[in-house]
């Protein structure tokens, strides 16, 4: 088939940049409806945080030279002049010679400068015993020191996660422009597969289960997912329902019929759909070699294969970063740890593996535990955390070596 050139990885993570491009629709979410999202424009610090001077600690304010010298052996003294209440201004400023009770978080009064924590000190009828010295600006949280006016709090590209949405909640902040989120959307082709909710299943069968899965990662990663169902192993059938799903989706993805079999003419369907068409059909990759990646007018498409396992590998490397791509999110891939491998590897020059593995921490060192099996195994997956990543220019690993561990999540 003329198609199937195979790429490397890396190659293949170069193309998704090159051919596929963000989202531009952008829309306006209520914050509390904003997580997970992409932010789709900067956000600049309008107030500071915080607006007033205040105490990290619960203490006295003090100023500082008035506790030099200070020990358990030979405490210093200062008199209590009152107290400050939270969310309340104090009432008076501190002299020399002077403390002033404290919570954590609340506002310093004028002339100090810093605190002393409670543990450090004895309050004694208004009379307070210092057991320590406390040097300026200790315990203390300047004007501005959190958020400062005038500086970048959050820039366009930006996955909103919780501590996002609650540093802009700081400013006030109730609504955001945000860029929408891409519709993903699923078939999956092969006269083997049935709903699955199929009570008895025929001789050959098999349950959707890639649905599943699949539709679960899409949604995980910020992104509407529309199922469309299974498609009879007939050229005009794949042929209607991928046009469908193009007219529906901002991208879609088809399992199984990827590969180079006379009957597989997935890749031919996908290639006719719109230009460029397909930009990758093969890569050197185990499991997942005869994957389809194109774009038809500017909607990606991914052809996945059939078996459970090496689907799932395929779109966490290749998937997620289209998704990613589509999303206009400026990250980088996280979900790496190294870890010692358990068990030798071997592995062919030429060609990247993914391993599954199991991840635990023993004796101060983070272990990697191959499960091993083939790429329809669907136990290989429940029991994985993560996937050991062998590179194309080795030919293998061995036990006890360091290796790269691309992690589930």
């Amino acid at each position: 088939m003329k198609f199937f050139q195979v790429k490397s990885v890396e190659e293949t993570f170069s193309l998704i940049d090159e051919w596929i491009k963000p989202l531009s629709e952008k829309e306006v979410k209520p914050l509390h409806e904003a997580l997970n999202y992409i932010l789709a424009e900067d956000i600049i610090v309008k107030e500071n945080v915080p607006g007033f001077r205040r105490s990290s600690v619960d203490g006295y304010a003090v100023k500082a030279a008035d506790t030099f010298g200070s020990s358990e052996n030979m405490p210093g003294f200062l008199t209590v002049t009152g107290e400050v209440l939270m969310g309340e201004a104090p009432d008076k400023a501190v002299q020399a010679g002077e403390a002033m009770y404290v919570p954590t978080g609340g506002m310093l009064p004028e002339g100090s400068d810093a605190v002393i924590m409670i543990e450090h000190c004895e309050d004694l009828s208004g009379l307070l015993n210092l057991y320590r010295q406390v040097a300026p600006g200790e315990n203390v949280i300047s004007v501005g020191e959190d958020l400062k006016e005038g500086e970048l709090l959050v820039t366009v590209g930006t996955k909103l996660r919780a501590q996002e949405l609650g540093a802009l909640a700081s400013q006030g902040i109730t609504e955001v422009t945000v860029y929408r989120k891409p519709v993903i959307g699923y078939l999956s082709t092969g006269d083997e597969i049935v709903p699955i909710e199929t009570k008895e299943l025929g001789i050959g069968q098999v349950r959707d289960m890639n649905g599943i899965t699949i539709g679960s990662l899409v949604t995980e990663w910020g992104c509407e997912f529309l199922y469309g169902g299974i498609v009879e192993d007939r050229r005009d059938e794949l042929e209607r329902a991928t046009k469908e799903m193009l007219e529906k989706t901002d991208c879609f993805i088809l399992s199984g019929g990827s590969s180079v079999g006379t009957k597989d003419y997935s890749v031919e369907v996908i290639d006719s759909l719109g230009k460029p068409g397909v930009f990758v059909h093969g890569v050197s990759i185990k499991p997942g070699k005869p994957t389809i990646l194109a774009s038809a007018n500017g909607k990606p498409i991914m052809g996945l294969p059939g078996h459970p396992a090496s689907a799932m590998i395929i779109f966490y490397l290749f998937g997620k970063a289209i998704l990613h791509r589509l999303q206009g999110w400026n990250g980088t891939e996280k979900n790496l740890a190294k870890a010692v491998v358990t068990k030798n590897l071997p592995s062919t020059m030429g060609r990247t593996d993914y391993i599954r593995a199991q991840v635990y921490y023993e004796n101060n060192q983070w272990y990697a535990e191959p499960i091993l099996g083939k790429s329809g195994l669907i136990s290989t997956l429940v029991k994985s955390e993560g996937m050991i990543e062998i590179p194309e220019k080795s030919e293998g690993v061995q036990k006890g070596d360091t290796v790269t561990v691309r992690l589930f999540g």
